[in-house]
């Protein structure tokens, strides 16, 4: 019971020791592992014993026979379900191309280049080189995740990598299954006929399963046949139902499928589809953490001390500074992506839960067989896994900098509500090259946003999902546009420091609007109208407008107009070069006003020659 507690309490601390500093949790997971494994019964504890033993030896261990690696395939799964659900088609209408050829191209890279490797520095037989090598192929959204949530980057490189950590998982599995059988059939009499047998088994029943689920599922909670106290524990329960039925049908096929059900569940119109988020989030949080920790204990000392020599330094600094960025730079050849961009891809590229639950479990099978060489495969997938952790959680934001893939200038715009009023101001913005995310709890309000091309999150203002978004990382200016006077506070208050690092807005209050000594600095548009005249006005003018300016005296002589003129409200002052500047209540003064500059604003067309002759 100690040892039981011990691990789910020491996997959270982990946790928020990765939260506090920034870093991927499997770094301090694997440390932790490693220190009450096999460092403890070197070194700490008097008979050799481990503190904590993951598998029975007889007089302890959490689980008997290939328990541990059962835990270890069902919890995956339900974290590559929670992967699948944040994977949206439109992150990727650039970049698709791309994706596909890294998870092909690159994967047959990767695996030929690290099989040939691992057989010429460790002598190691073309068998165990090349299930190595199908193990390190994948790189994982456990450890991805984290290093670009604190790298504000270009959508689409990040895109890149997420799609690439999630989709890769169940390729590299498939892989390392292949050249498992291989290895376990004995003669290899008749393998290929076998493995291309068993590829088409795994790709039909894996997306047949996955797909057919997810609408089952997606039916039953629209439909409100599920109580909505079950809905989680439905969904997790449907999820390890799709995993073992498809495994039973084709072998290795379950990673597959809970992969696609996610991917389908998450990109169609799922009723609750955050609720469900946030538990399988909270649930993956928790899995991570035992798992790391229970796959580091399992390691002997007697394994590390095989990796004490310069083949295990020269075999990583082979497969992270050769075969990583040859695999990226073939694959992402004659794409939109330029080469400070793919020079960062392929800096990237860390291994995660996948590859160490499958070189544990592929590991002690063979040794068990007595397979010449396979006491080197767990060991040695740890060893990437580690090291491609620790390099890019310590490095990946220095190199985005030396490269210039950093954004410097974050002119993303967060607006907080997808009323009319956002929605008409968000699709301007986005007309004119700005990057926009609506956020709302309304649904009804989201889709219409949607429809309207915009991105766009049902979202609780009082949530901090919104901080783990990587999406997001390009905002740098925050408008809160609800009618909510309290909730546009909140959002200033919360969001403003790291979404408005160049300008935090909110519309004024209805009692700041009666006092003209009362406007606050973060106050949006104009003193003069709040939400409700704001709205009243789109309802009945919904469309934005540009006026082209002469000088300042003229942008004043208008700002003055839209004063009296209540069917007007200036918005933005938009610059020669297309640069739209956001229009302070608090200060309608502008620096400097030039030919052609042109002030936005909503409401009805007006008279230009009336204005510039009053």
């Amino acid at each position: 019971m100690l040892e039981l507690a011990g691990i789910i309490i020491l996997g959270i601390l982990a946790q928020w020791v990765a939260w506090k500093f920034k870093i991927p949790a499997i770094l301090p997971l694997i440390l932790i592992g490693l220190l009450v494994g096999p460092i403890a019964a070197e070194f700490i504890t008097q008979d050799g014993s481990k503190w904590i033993e993951p598998v029975w030896n007889g007089k302890k261990g959490f689980f008997p026979g290939d328990g541990l690696y059962y835990f270890v395939s069902l919890a995956i799964s339900i974290i590559l379900f929670e992967g699948g659900l944040t994977l949206k088609r439109a992150e990727i209408k650039n970049v698709g191309p791309v994706i596909t050829k890294l998870i092909t191209v690159g994967s047959a890279i990767t695996f030929l280049g690290s099989g040939v490797l691992a057989h010429e520095i460790f002598g190691l037989s073309w068998e165990i080189s090349f299930l190595f090598a199908g193990l390190i192929i994948v790189t994982g959204p456990t450890v991805i995740t984290p290093i670009l949530r604190n790298i504000p980057l270009k959508k689409d490189v990040s895109a890149v990598l997420k799609w690439e950590g999630i989709l890769i998982d169940p390729i590299g599995a498939l892989v390392a299954v292949l050249v498992f059988e291989f290895i376990s059939v004995e003669g290899h009499v008749g393998f290929t006929k076998m493995a291309l047998i068993e590829f088409g088994k795994i790709i039909l029943f894996g997306t047949t399963f996955g797909f057919t689920f997810a609408h089952a599922l997606a039916f039953m909670i629209n439909r409100k046949l599920i109580p909505h106290y079950l809905l989680n524990v439905v969904s997790l329960s449907t999820v390890l139902l799709v995993f073992v039925e498809s495994e039973l049908f084709a072998h290795e096929s379950g990673l597959l499928a809970v992969v696609v059900m996610g991917m389908v569940l998450g990109n169609g119109k799922l009723k609750n589809l955050k609720e469900l988020l946030y538990f399988k989030e909270s649930l993956s949080v928790l899995l991570i953490s035992i798992l790391f920790i229970l796959l580091a204990a399992n390691i002997d000392f007697e394994d590390l001390l095989l990796l004490y020599n310069w083949k295990t330094l020269a075999l990583f600094l082979s497969v992270v500074f050769v075969v990583r960025p040859l695999a990226v730079f073939l694959s992402t050849m004659n794409s939109s992506l330029k080469f400070n961009e793919r020079l960062f891809i392929s800096w990237v590229g860390p291994r995660g839960i996948v590859a160490a639950g499958i070189a544990s479990l592929f590991g002690s099978k063979l040794l068990k067989e007595g397979v010449e060489g396979a006491e080197y495969i767990t060991p040695l997938v740890f060893m990437i896994v580690l090291g491609t952790v620790l390099l890019n959680a310590t490095t990946a934001r220095l190199f985005a900098k030396l490269v210039g893939v950093f954004l410097t200038k974050s002119d993303g715009i967060l607006i907080v509500g997808a009323s009319k009023v956002s929605r008409l101001l968000g699709h301007y913005l986005y007309e004119n090259g700005r990057h926009v995310v609506l956020i709302d709890s309304n649904e009804k309000n989201i889709e219409k946003a949607k429809e309207l091309g915009l991105e766009a999150l049902t979202t609780n203002i009082y949530s901090d999902t919104l901080m783990d978004n990587i999406e997001l990382n390009d905002v740098g200016y925050l408008m809160a546009l609800t009618g909510n006077s309290d909730i546009n506070k909140y959002a200033i208050t919360k969001y403003g420091e790291d979404f408005g690092e160049n300008g935090a807005y909110r519309l004024v209050t209805p009692l700041e609007m009666l006092d003209d000594s009362d406007n606050p600095k973060e106050g949006l548009f104009s003193h003069k109208d709040d939400y409700s005249t704001l709205y009243a006005l789109a309802r009945k003018h919904p469309s934005i407008n540009e006026i082209e300016l002469e000088d300042k005296e003229h942008y004043q002589d208008l700002i003055e107009v839209t004063n009296k003129d209540k069917d007007m409200i200036p918005l933005f002052i938009k610059d020669t070069e297309g640069e739209l500047h956001i229009i302070s209540s608090f200060n309608l003064e502008v620096e400097a006003i030039e030919k052609g500059y042109q002030l936005v604003y909503i409401g009805k067309p007006f008279d230009v020659e009336k204005v510039q002759t009053t």
